[in-house]
């Protein structure tokens, strides 16, 4: 008797997922309207973010979404880290984060606010007056520049305009940018692994630390006494030199992911793709979701589906994101183009139409800032300074300057968009840590 198709294993992820021709780029496209879409609530309407009910209070749409895109960052951002040294993986993972959301502060400070401004108080005069001191558009910038969100607002801008200035009683033009940190936070971790060489020779140590960090989880899951609703955390934070305060709790759910994701890729040749493991997957997740227990079911069985997609989708959709990447751009721009968009009184009529106009929004500036910003900051990704070619050259015999057969293009790595997330004892907010 033959193994029925849906049982029989199609390859392992070493075999299927080693080019470019993968589903990645559509899933990635999907979790980053999937932030847009879930934003849309609290920011339009001052409610809960989408599904937050639905879920049992266990999550959301757009916190989904970034526990996506952990997922596949760890995945991506480890193989890159395997094929480069940690110069080059430094400079790979600067051009993906820095350029596009530098520019995107520049225009927050210095175009949206002003305007912003305009509107609320009628003139821009004083705007700048003592833009340095904390809540100016300079001292914005500052605070904001290496990735950790110090500074939320400008002024009190939108803070009496918005649905959820007036909820939160602050002003805050990018709160969709806090995620970003635990990002590079995951970033400096696997370059340190890779720099000692843990990456190549003892790939268990990433094995063991994604079941230390799961094992953390279900305690804490456990600990709560509850099969549904809000994981309790602990509240215990630090502050770190130029991104700011930084939550164990983050630490914790979104470094497992990313450390799921790093797991997947080292163990490559042993991890199966299997329909059935696929739908399996799904419906836990979606039971999990429903009745409980997502935290220690669901989380998992979403990491392996996503997996799972990226190679089963039909290849005709295999093109999204291969030349032309907007998830970032939708990330980092989604949220202030929906503040500005509610602060004109856009949300009136219904959930729908803002939300549409929030993503057609999104998307027009994701355009604008791959193609003017992060595209050409990418072409950069091989340059190498004169001194330093030179150098290398003439340490290299002439002979052995040949071409050195590589492992095939992965896909292009990822940078994570940052939805919202839930605070310990908080059933909703946008921007975590104030």
């Amino acid at each position: 008797m033959t193994t029925p198709a849906l049982l029989r294993s199609r390859g392992t992820l070493a075999d299927l997922l080693s080019g470019r021709s993968n589903g990645i780029g559509l899933i990635r496209l999907c979790l980053a309207v999937g932030v847009v879409l879930s934003h849309s609530k609290p920011l339009g309407f001052g409610a809960n973010d989408l599904g937050y009910h639905l879920t049992g209070r266990q999550t959301n749409v757009g916190t989904m979404a970034v526990y996506g895109f952990f997922v596949l960052s760890g995945l991506l951002i480890t193989r890159s880290a395997r094929r480069t040294g940690i110069i080059r993986y430094a400079w790979h993972r600067a051009l993906r984060i820095f350029p596009g959301l530098w520019v995107c502060l520049l225009i927050t400070a210095l175009v949206v606010a002003p305007l912003v401004a305009l509107r609320e108080h009628g003139t821009t005069s004083g705007f700048f007056d003592n833009a340095w001191d904390r809540g100016g558009p300079l001292a914005y910038l500052q605070a904001n520049w290496w990735t950790g969100v110090r500074q939320y607002g400008i002024q009190d801008l939108l803070k009496e305009t918005t649905p959820w200035g007036e909820k939160s009683n602050s002003s805050v033009f990018n709160g969709a940018l806090w995620s970003l940190k635990y990002e590079m936070f995951c970033y400096v971790v696997v370059g340190v692994l890779a720099v000692t060489a843990v990456l190549r020779n003892a790939r268990r140590f990433v094995l063991f630390l994604t079941v230390a960090l799961y094992l953390s989880i279900l305690q804490d899951w456990v600990s709560s006494g509850r099969v549904s609703g809000p994981a309790s955390t602990a509240a215990w934070t630090f502050d770190s030199p130029l991104v700011g305060v930084m939550s164990f709790h983050y630490i914790v759910y979104l470094g497992f992911l990313f450390a799921f994701g790093a797991t997947l890729d080292l163990y490559r040749e042993r991890v199966p793709i299997n329909d059935a493991l696929g739908i399996g997957s799904a419906l836990a997740l979606g039971l999990s979701l429903l009745f409980g227990g997502f935290f220690v079911i669901g989380l998992p069985a979403f990491a392996y589906l996503l997996v799972w997609l990226s190679v089963r989708m039909p290849r005709q959709v295999h093109w999204v994101g291969r030349k032309n990447d907007y998830s970032y751009g939708i990330y980092i721009y989604g949220f202030i183009f929906q503040q500005v968009m509610a602060s004109l009184g856009w949300s009136r009529w219904g959930y729908v139409p803002f939300a549409a106009m929030s993503v057609a929004a999104a998307f027009a500036a994701a355009f604008v800032s791959w193609k003017l910003v992060e595209q050409p900051a990418l072409r950069l990704k091989d340059w190498t300074p004169r001194f330093v070619a030179r150098r290398s050259s003439q340490k290299v015999p002439v002979e052995q300057q040949t071409a050195v057969a590589e492992e095939p293009p992965s896909t292009p790595e990822v940078s994570v968009g940052g939805p919202t997330q839930e605070l310990p004892q908080q059933r909703a907010t946008l921007v975590p840590g104030r």
